[in-house]
């Protein structure tokens, strides 16, 4: 036998003897990660006492307020805000997308106004400027409709916080939904002409089902800003959240406390808010190959499911 033939015996009655040890798995350690995980940990128990005993939280104030009737009055006057606003931003905000991606040059101007105009003024300026109207038009006249009206009874503090952050709102949603239009492949909008659909329809039941995977992450965070938006409105005196804890303090001085409860019913509200946008996102995004990611209540279910079933 030659030197490289005995070499080579040798090798693999080596390699025959490794495979037939059982190695043991030793899993790989991070402390650097547990290290900072309990550096994390022990800030937060720390912050959390900190709360829990600072007099000036005065915690059994806020409990006292949390669920008062001008709590819940501004509470009810945030939602219903945030929805009629939401609901006029998407039907406007769709038209001027519409506009934009429209081969007529009138319309894509007056569209690409719309959205400069608002999009380049502060929304607490375009509340003010909709509460004053009454100072430019005090009237509003409609001759050939017979309408005749004072604007100062007309732009209530509900209109001009609508008018306010609906418009505005528009004009950010409209490029959302431009940006979802574009993402669909024109071969989709060409088929459908071929089968003789209309410009409309092909819009409807093709272009924006499609698009609906790119538009929903946005204006699920555009619906949460806007909830939080709705707090500008107390400076036209409309009647929400922020208003009716700020009346509230304004005749008991506790201030802090009442900023508290404010904060809780945000972060309930927003809670919610986001646990209904991940699973639309889901729902829309059924047959693809990207999935979302799991909200934090469901890794918490997923967890324990899997705990239950492990201790059967």
């Amino acid at each position: 036998m030659t030197a490289g033939g005995a070499a080579a015996d040798q090798f693999e009655k080596q390699d025959r003897w490794e495979s037939d040890v059982d190695l043991p798995v030793v899993p790989r350690h991070y402390p650097g990660r547990w290290t900072g995980a309990g550096v994390v940990v022990l800030l937060l128990a720390w912050l959390a006492w900190v709360l829990a005993t600072t007099k000036t939280m005065q915690w059994s104030v806020v409990g006292q307020y949390l669920f008062s009737s001008e709590v819940l009055a501004g509470v009810k006057g945030t939602i219903v805000m945030t929805v009629l606003s939401m609901a006029l931003g998407m039907v406007l905000g769709t038209v001027v997308a519409v506009m934009r991606l429209s081969s007529n040059p009138v319309l894509t101007g007056v569209a690409s106004l719309y959205q400069w105009f608002f999009r380049g003024t502060p929304t607490l300026v375009q509340l003010i400027f909709w509460f004053n109207l009454s100072s430019i038009f005090p009237r509003v006249q409609l001759g050939f409709l017979g309408i005749d009206l004072n604007t100062n009874q007309v732009m209530t503090p509900f209109l001009a916080a609508l008018l306010g952050l609906g418009l505005n709102f528009a004009a950010y949603y409209s490029e959302i939904v431009r940006a979802g239009i574009l993402s669909v492949d024109e071969g989709q909008s060409d088929a459908a002409t071929a089968y003789g659909l209309s410009r409309f329809r092909t819009l409807r039941h093709i272009v924006l089902p499609q698009a609906m995977r790119v538009i929903i992450p946005p204006t699920g965070n555009e619906l949460i800003g806007m909830l939080k938006f709705t707090s500008l409105a107390s400076v036209v005196s409309y009647a929400e959240l922020l208003r009716g804890v700020s009346d509230v303090y304004n005749r008991t001085y506790q201030v802090v406390p009442l900023l508290i409860v404010a904060a809780i019913w945000y972060l309930f509200m927003t809670t919610l808010l986001s646990t209904g946008q991940h699973f639309l996102e889901k729902r829309f995004a059924r047959g693809s190959q990207r999935t979302t990611t799991s909200s934090l209540a469901e890794r918490i279910l997923a967890n324990f499911r899997e705990g239950w079933l492990k201790r059967r």
